[in-house]
């Protein structure tokens, strides 16, 4: 099976919103998926907050050769390196502190 990682449309007329999905290439543009690996929201003001991505996920369904769209590769390109420090971040301040012994 080729898989593609690519947008799905959603939302309603003049306000849409995608997500982006790995999905096998054969299916079409609004059918089923494998995994969600993120989304975009074009009408969000600020320009960070437009993408959320989980790059570990993405990684590896590169890794197994998924190959992204055009407009997926050109957001991965522009996002990937902000989502990994935040994901960094959040799991070193989840880290469990040790008590200290009284």
């Amino acid at each position: 099976m080729a898989v593609r990682i690519r947008m799905k449309q959603m939302g309603r007329k003049h306000r849409l919103y995608y997500r982006i999905v790995a999905v096998d290439a054969r299916s079409p543009r609004d059918g089923r998926v494998i995994e969600e690996l993120g989304s975009y929201d074009p009408h969000v003001a600020q320009k960070d907050a437009r993408v959320t991505l989980v790059p570990d996920r993405i990684k590896y369904w590169i890794s197994v050769g998924a190959s992204p769209s055009e407009h997926v590769a050109a957001l991965l390109k522009k996002y990937m390196t902000v989502w990994e420090q935040k994901v960094a971040e959040k799991a070193a301040g989840a880290a469990p502190v040790a008590p200290v012994p009284a």
